[in-house]
């Protein structure tokens, strides 16, 4: 799924020595309380680990809705978002950018895909609808959103009930600079 740290990674360990009952039964009331515990703590760390992307400047959450094959497709357009560089640096120019988006949904491999159907918000704000840009779409409304500091990006697939959420940040000019100068950065400080 792209370039990842070496370095970041989450381990839930137990140690078997708590005198307490085995949570096996997957309905459970305990057994929820400690998987949403976990669920949370592990949100709470992916999404440091992106505000604290090399150079990151913005937070994104893409939210892909509405797919009745499995939620595979909606993580499928999630990651073409947040993976395409000309989306990312469009972010960080603040630019509101659609076709760079739409494109990333439409390579995403997803067969069947209805653009008719589908919907894209950046934020509260329906950008595009019906296969093209929506007619009540203004430009200073997409720029409003795009120069915050914490975007959502919702596609809405209307074929389904499946969803997915990542985040992602933009790709700035210190992205850059910090990963084209980090050998260097490396030898000095030894």
């Amino acid at each position: 799924m792209g370039d990842t740290s070496t370095n970041d990674a989450f381990m839930l360990i137990a140690s078997n020595q708590a005198s307490m009952n085995e949570l096996i039964d997957a309905r459970s009331p305990d057994f929820i309380a400690v998987q949403d515990a976990v669920t949370q703590v592990a949100i709470q760390l992916a999404q440091a680990i992106v505000r604290d992307g090399e150079g990151a400047t913005k937070f994104i959450t893409i939210r892909v809705d509405g797919t009745y094959v499995n939620a595979d497709e909606c993580r499928k357009i999630g990651f073409a978002i947040a993976h395409s560089p000309l989306v990312k640096t469009a972010f960080f120019a603040s630019d509101p950018n659609l076709g760079r988006i739409l494109a990333a949904i439409g390579y995403a491999g997803v067969a069947d895909l209805d653009v008719v159907a589908l919907e894209l918000y950046l934020d509260e704000v329906l950008v595009a609808r019906h296969g093209g840009r929506h007619p009540e779409y203004r430009e200073s409304d997409g720029q409003r959103v795009m120069q915050q500091s914490e975007i959502t990006v919702r596609v809405v697939l209307n074929r389904g009930n499946e969803s997915t959420t990542l985040w992602t940040c933009d790709l700035s000019h210190d992205y850059v600079s910090i990963n084209a100068d980090y050998q260097e950065l490396n030898l000095n400080s030894a």
